[in-house]
């Protein structure tokens, strides 16, 4: 969000307003993809270390915390074993940050018009609009970059999926396509309130702080 609230600073000033919805939809997807490949390693981690209860006994890695999980993974699988998943995971971000970061912006801008102030109602409003937005396009993204990140090696030591298009692929042809959005409903529950919470904070402190405040004073 730093990385996209910086972008969209630049080009307003270049622009000397408002950008075009262009414009923001390629910030936002620049921004989810610097973001997501610096933050692999964290979420890859923290996956592991959730989901390894979930397996049988026996196929269980036995971590015994997050930094022991981390350390072990960067022993037994080497150090690019921590972006393992990456690509749905940068997919993920990136259809993430476009549908709520861009959307975000041209919800506040509507909803300014007709209310006629960007107060903090009309933030709510964007945060949750946006919110249900990127629910709907990252999910299928989201669940495939979870099955993938889970996934272990059977005995003969073949994992169950190729990669992202083999994950999608296979998900589509065992559970349709509309398993692909398994749990919206809860995912939405999950992402607008953090959605809602995080942009007003930002649009807040960017309008306080940020250049336009600057211009007002």
């Amino acid at each position: 969000m730093g990385i996209f609230r910086s972008l969209t600073n630049q080009r307003e000033a270049f622009h000397k307003g408002n950008i075009p919805f262009g414009e923001k939809f390629v910030i936002s997807m620049v921004s989810g993809f610097l973001g997501s490949i610096i933050g692999n390693p964290a979420d890859l981690t923290l996956i592991r270390f959730q989901a390894d209860q979930t397996l049988a006994p026996d196929q269980r890695r036995n971590y015994k915390n997050v930094v022991d999980a981390f350390s072990r993974i960067v022993k037994e699988e080497g150090f690019l074993a921590l972006w393992k998943g990456s690509g749905p995971t940068v997919a993920r971000a990136v259809s993430l940050n476009a549908g709520q970061l861009s959307t975000f912006e041209e919800i506040k801008q509507y909803v300014t018009k007709i209310r006629g102030q960007n107060d903090a109602i009309t933030r709510i409003i964007a945060g949750a609009g946006s919110g249900v937005v990127c629910s709907v396009v990252s999910l299928p993204f989201d669940n495939v970059k979870t099955k993938l990140q889970k996934m272990k090696a059977d005995a003969n030591g073949v994992y169950p999926y190729k990669g992202m298009v083999d994950c999608f692929s296979k998900s589509i042809a065992s559970q349709g396509v509309t398993g692909l959005w398994v749990g919206l409903p809860t995912y939405i529950i999950r992402i607008a309130p953090h959605s809602i919470i995080s942009l007003f904070v930002l649009d807040w402190l960017n309008s306080t702080y940020g250049p336009a405040s600057r211009k007002k004073k």
